[in-house]
């Protein structure tokens, strides 16, 4: 089975586990039907001096350097760069069954010069530092995460050197989790509406409601991206504020078989990324319905969303961005007036957009 179609269909697996309890509370709900600006963008591929990738499904740019997730990965999971010029540095984060290897690779992030990686099979989050040279990563800390903390999935870093990463025990919607890996405590609440979910089908709710996340502690907003449906959930972090952003497609469809979630929508956002000034988040839009009466007729569709979302910190609709490829995860530089982006349909997967001001 091609990698591509094994990731999306894997999607229809991932709502098991879990029972407990949750709440459904929605504050400062609102409601988009477009946006007021449309925009299409055409991309400038980013020739690379070595072919390293399988699956490129994150970029994350950060002191000087940009760092490229292989999901799958042969050999490494982690590819660094020199930024803006993208002159292959190294690759790190080995795949195998050793102590100090990786056995997945789900997200990483910046924390100043330091890079954080989490590894969803081994519980465990790792720091790698650059040696003095600058053109290597070394294995600096490993911190094992509670085992209360139900697979987690992704995760954020927040100033106080904590952690804060998907809740996916039905409990709630988020863990803040010490730089110690110990689960300190939980907050939040799916936004549902659907009444009869919450009463009937608590674990497969949860799971259908797997997000991507990011957060940026200069302004203390955390935004969540819904990987079904259209909704947006923004958190301020500095004054407790919380408002959900819901599209034309409305929340995650699934129904139930077998104990387990199937989705029934449509695929939503794939990356989401907190600037000092927006919210960019990667959007899909195609249903299930279609991708499987396709594939059963031998078409392939490209994998990745095609658009762009643009909101104000506050959530407001600004812009929409039409491209010409379709892509996975986005790293924007706003001080360069670019969104890099990661095409795994491509032999050459980096691609950079220029876009204008907000």
């Amino acid at each position: 089975m091609p990698l591509r179609i094994a990731h999306i269909i894997s999607i229809a697996y991932i709502f098991l586990f879990i029972s407990c309890t949750l709440e459904s509370v929605i504050s400062g709900k609102k409601d988009y039907t477009d946006f007021p600006q449309e925009q299409e963008l055409k991309a400038k591929t980013i020739l690379l001096d070595t072919a390293l990738f399988r699956y490129p499904f994150r970029l994350h740019i950060g002191d000087r350097k940009a760092v490229v997730l292989d999901l799958h990965g042969t050999d490494y999971f982690f590819h660094a760069f020199s930024y803006p010029d993208f002159r292959y540095l190294s690759s790190f984060g080995k795949r195998g069954d050793a102590p100090q290897d990786m056995l997945s690779a789900e997200n990483c992030r910046w924390n100043g010069a330091f890079l954080w990686t989490l590894d969803a099979n081994k519980s465990e989050l790792t720091r790698f530092g650059f040696a003095l040279s600058g053109d290597s990563l070394l294995r600096q800390e490993a911190v094992s995460l509670d085992r209360d903390i139900l697979r987690a999935l992704d995760f954020v870093m927040c100033e106080d050197s904590t952690f804060i990463i998907p809740d996916y025990s039905g409990d709630s919607r988020f863990c803040k989790v010490s730089k110690s890996g110990k689960l300190m405590y939980k907050f939040g609440a799916i936004p549902t509406v659907n009444e009869d979910a919450l009463q009937n089908a608590r674990p497969a709710l949860a799971q259908a409601w797997r997000s991507f996340i990011d957060y940026n502690p200069r302004n203390g907003i955390l935004a969540v991206a819904t990987q079904l449906g259209e909704v947006l959930e923004i958190y301020n972090l500095k004054d407790s504020t919380h408002v959900v952003c819901m599209g034309p497609h409305g929340e995650p469809e699934f129904q139930v078989s077998g104990g387990y979630g199937i989705p029934t929508g449509i695929m939503g956002f794939s990356d989401v990324q907190v600037t000092e000034r927006a919210i960019y988040a990667v959007f899909h839009g195609r249903s299930f319905k279609d991708i499987a009466r396709d594939a059963r007729n031998g078409i392939n569709h490209p994998d990745g969303g095609q658009f762009i979302y643009v909101f104000s910190l506050a959530g407001k609709p600004l812009k929409k961005y039409v491209l010409d490829h379709y892509i996975c995860g986005i790293s924007v530089d706003e001080s360069q007036g670019a969104i890099y982006a990661t095409d795994v349909n491509e032999d050459e997967p980096i691609i950079e957009y220029h876009i204008n001001g907000m």
